[in-house]
């Protein structure tokens, strides 16, 4: 796993194909901003955890 510190408006690229950018911090809430192919699949942890 990689950790990294990341400020509003700067972001990580995965695969030259994903991109995720910082869009707001504030007191402990991140906001966030996914942009990926249409044919990844983007799902929420919590999603995946349901029974």
């Amino acid at each position: 796993m990689l950790v990294v510190g990341r400020k509003p408006g700067q972001y990580i690229v995965i695969n030259e194909k994903i991109i995720i950018k910082v869009v707001k911090s504030d007191k402990g809430h991140l906001r966030l901003a996914i942009e990926a192919p249409k044919d990844i699949s983007i799902v929420r942890g919590e999603l995946l955890n349901q029974e």
